[in-house]
């Protein structure tokens, strides 16, 4: 890091709310964070204009996010990047080559997901110029408090949303309690942060009462966990008053590639994948596939309403899960609903396709309560 005054800039890719960690994990180290505009419609033009076309979804956005952070005048760009037969170890490279023919100079630095605590130590100590182990351990273990209090406002936003009886009170109570965290700077802050922001999203009316369906929401991790990309599955479910879970999250990343196991409190998302998977899909065949197989034996086992299997299209590891599903249906009794997303698909059928799938939900749950009453009528004769 340069010995003047002026902090550098960093800008990460937006998925979801992880720019707040990271922002606050940057503050700690002395770099200044740069938050691009949350990826929009613009984003998309851009980064599908300097990509491959068969290339998929969130490569397409990460590169726009990129884009746009250079021209607001960030000094460097962080990409994830990972081993394993997933494109996503190969997305560094094509971005950082993009960003060159494009003429941009900004500085381009790599943090590699797999490589745990030691991988993040080594990204910060390349960003910064120092080697402070005490300095970054603070970073780090802020970043993490952070993601897993973002990751439970949105699990409870979710809660409130399918019950609020005024549409998108919970929603506006949410956005005011995420300011809480954006404006944490020590831990002790977060802690204040996390009784605030829930407090505040707490505040929303809700109907005990509702008729709520609980659906899992798996799939390509990024698509998962990325509002716009999914075009906002979790609001537009909640409408409906179905209560979502996303399987795959950046806590439940953490917990497998970060977190020392010493530290991990129960089975983690990749051990539940090699348990539950193995009677349907034996290894790993990239991405987020096995765990994507598994989460649907997962939410069968639970006895969740359906689950919803979002990818980008091309992904393969996300293609093959498709196809392993139909003989899952054999020996499972859940409903299942693929969607592929593109920088092509419309809102309207999206939505038609999600209301069809709520309603087979609704339905099977009420003749399966009606079953039960009968049966329960026909012991007591």
């Amino acid at each position: 890091m340069s010995k003047d005054k002026k902090k550098i800039k960093v800008a990460f890719p937006h998925m979801g709310t992880i720019s707040i960690a990271w922002a606050y994990a940057l503050r700690k180290v002395g770099v200044e964070p740069f938050v691009p505009p949350y990826t929009s419609k613009k984003t998309l033009s851009i980064g599908t204009k300097h990509s491959p076309e068969a290339i998929c979804l969130p490569y397409k956005l990460i590169l726009g996010n990129f884009i746009e952070a250079i021209e607001g005048g960030t000094d460097y760009v962080a990409m994830i990047s990972s081993p394993g037969i997933c494109r996503l170890g190969e997305y560094g490279s094509c971005i950082k080559n993009a960003l060159k023919d494009l003429g941009y100079d900004a500085k381009y630095i790599e943090l590699q997901l797999y490589d745990g605590i030691k991988g993040l130590f080594n990204f910060l100590k390349e960003l910064t110029g120092k080697n402070d182990p005490v300095l970054f351990t603070r970073a780090i273990i802020g970043m993490i408090r952070a993601v897993f209090l973002l990751d439970d406002m949105e699990t409870m936003l979710s809660y409130y949303r399918a019950r609020e009886i005024t549409p998108g009170e919970a929603e506006k109570h949410f956005n005011k309690a995420l300011k809480y965290v954006k404006d944490a700077r020590t831990q002790k802050d977060l802690k204040k942060a996390k009784k605030l922001a829930f407090e505040e999203i707490k505040k929303t009316k809700i109907d005990p009462n509702r008729e709520v369906l609980y659906v899992d929401v798996t799939g390509e991790i990024y698509i998962v966990c990325d509002e716009f990309s999914n075009q906002d599955i979790g609001k537009e479910l909640g409408k409906m008053g179905v209560q979502v879970r996303k399987t795959l999250t950046v806590s439940s990343f953490l917990k497998d590639a970060i977190i020392p196991k010493i530290f991990r409190k129960g089975e983690t998302h990749l051990q539940r994948a090699n348990r539950l998977a193995k009677p349907f899909l034996m290894r790993d065949i990239g991405g987020d596939s096995l765990e994507c197989v598994s989460d649907v034996a997962y939410a069968d086992e639970r006895g969740i309403d359906g689950i919803i299997h979002i990818s980008p299209f091309t992904c393969m590891p996300e293609i093959m899960s498709q196809n392993i599903f139909p003989a899952m249906r054999e020996n499972l009794d859940i409903p299942i609903l693929p969607l592929i997303m593109d920088e092509q698909t419309g809102k309207a059928g999206y939505i038609t396709r999600l209301e069809a799938f709520v309603d087979l939900m609704r339905r099977k749950k009420r003749k399966q309560s009606l079953n039960k009453q009968q049966k329960s009528e026909e012991i007591t004769k």
